[in-house]
């Protein structure tokens, strides 16, 4: 899936936990696929090289069952191995620039900017696809400073002609606010992985985009 419109950039935005129970991963992405989740990006921290690639390889799979967009965190090597739609760097990865120039011109390519429009600034210099902000919350999975400010998303919008993502601690609550200031994609982890009912959870979320909320 190349050369991706900004439009496909939209909606409820999945990122993994680190499960090591493949079936268990498969079947909860999929039912968030099933509601709606329109990006995947996989994220494991912990996983030895070879739980990464099995992973990472039925993820894509079935990422390409519903035509959507399937990015790796981090590993860039294993992206291009495996031919993933895109890669996702943080602020101690390989830099935006350099990911751009190994990854090719078509491949998404998203980048972590905190709370720091400076960061997005050079992420958009670099050729990103996406940019990310976050935390906004506190977080049941990731240990970090909640120090971005929402009204950040409200400053990229209007300073950048690209799709960005928020994350951190998202609910269905506390992301409308956001939403209302214009961001293309909320991400998740708990939020659906960790619901009661996974289809429904991400159906809720796509609900706040579908009802022209952006």
């Amino acid at each position: 899936m190349n050369k991706l419109s900004k439009h496909q950039l939209r909606g409820l935005y999945i990122v993994t936990p680190d499960w090591d129970d493949t079936a268990q991963l498969l079947a909860i992405t999929e039912q968030a696929l099933l509601g709606g989740a329109n990006i995947v990006q996989y994220r494991h921290k912990t996983a030895s090289l070879e739980l990464r690639k099995i992973q990472a390889s039925a993820l894509l799979e079935l990422c390409r069952r519903f035509d959507k967009p399937f990015i790796i965190n981090d590993h860039l090597e294993l992206c291009l191995e495996i031919d993933a739609d895109g890669l996702h760097v943080g602020g101690t990865d390989i830099s935006v620039a350099d990911a751009r120039a190994k990854l090719g011109a078509d491949k998404i390519l998203g980048a972590s900017c905190y709370g720091d429009l400076e960061l997005a600034r050079t992420a958009v210099r670099g050729g990103a696809s996406y940019i990310a902000f976050g935390g906004f919350y506190p977080s049941r999975i990731k240990k970090y400073a909640v120090t971005t400010p929402a009204s950040i998303v409200g400053e990229a919008v209007k300073e950048f002609d690209l799709p960005n993502v928020v994350i951190g601690g998202m609910t269905l609550d506390n992301c409308q606010p956001l939403i209302a200031q214009g961001t293309h994609m909320v991400a998740v982890i708990s939020s659906v992985y960790m619901a009661e009912q996974p289809q429904q959870a991400a159906r809720a979320f796509t609900t706040l985009f579908a009802a022209g909320n952006v």
